[in-house]
């Protein structure tokens, strides 16, 4: 690394995901910690052919954009040419499958964009509360990014019948902000894709990562970025390495994802 990262600062937790977690009978000690599934499991199953080709279904659902279109014809391709032995894993892969096996009741999102990834859990989650973060910079990365009104629109689409929130501004103080509003707020799922400097990023992950529940994920994009190969070192300096988390990473193509259960 070519900088000293922040570290985050964890409390115990009593917050667990219930689609995760194992609660024993009444009157049955509790053996094992309580979380089922962690990356090795959850991960067999985000690069599966069966998952992209419901990634590819889902932006075919979504408003057009330049990127999406690129995505869609990536995925097509990919499908055509490698059948079911494609491996391959993106944001929206990962979501869709840890959506769907959470069953997340609150989702919190660093990043939104055009909502292409709260549209990922809102389509398997569709009741999950949501807290998205965004500074909706124009013309972000180079694609447009119209605001709430169209991620709202995005969202409905697709059948989202949960509350979102939007928090908007500079992560780095809205989100200190609003733990610091709701001091005992825990998230069952959270993505991380704002902030790309190493500082930037790494502070947007000790902010959200103490508030990740027991048995909840984490998302983390951009781990193979060739502009922004300091996001891999980020990734494995405060999750891959922390024992509180079984993780899984994808850097064989694209630009890589990175995603975490916690433990304990």
């Amino acid at each position: 690394m070519s900088v000293n990262l922040p570290r985050p600062t964890y409390t115990k937790t009593a917050s667990h995901v219930p689609g995760n977690c194992h609660t024993p009978s009444s009157g049955q000690a509790a053996w094992y910690p309580p979380v089922m599934a962690g990356a090795d499991t959850l991960g067999a199953k985000v690069s599966r052919a069966e998952t992209i080709l419901q990634a590819l279904v889902l932006m075919q659902r979504l408003s057009p954009d330049a990127y999406t279109t690129y995505l869609k014809d990536f995925y097509s391709h990919g499908l055509e040419r490698f059948e079911s032995h494609w491996r391959y894993a993106d944001i929206v892969t990962v979501l869709l499958c840890l959506a769907d096996a959470l069953q997340p009741r609150n989702y919190l999102e660093v990043g939104v964009r055009r909502g292409r990834s709260a549209a990922a859990v809102a389509s398997k989650a569709p009741s999950c509360a949501m807290a998205l973060f965004d500074m909706w910079q124009p013309d972000y990365a180079g694609m447009e990014n119209p605001g709430p009104a169209f991620v709202t629109s995005e969202l409905k689409s697709i059948g989202y019948q949960g509350q979102a929130s939007f928090i908007d501004g500079n992560s780095h103080q809205t989100l200190p902000r609003f733990f610091a509003q709701n001091p005992n707020v825990m998230f069952d799922l959270i993505t991380v894709d704002g902030d790309h400097s190493e500082l930037g990023a790494a502070q947007d992950m000790c902010d959200v990562l103490p508030r990740l529940a027991v048995g909840g994920a984490l998302v983390f994009d951009d781990i193979s970025h060739p502009l922004h190969p300091e996001l891999n070192g980020v990734w494995q300096t405060l999750v891959v390495s922390d024992d509180r988390f079984s993780a899984f990473s994808y850097r064989e193509a694209g630009y890589g994802v990175g995603f975490a259960i916690r433990k304990y």
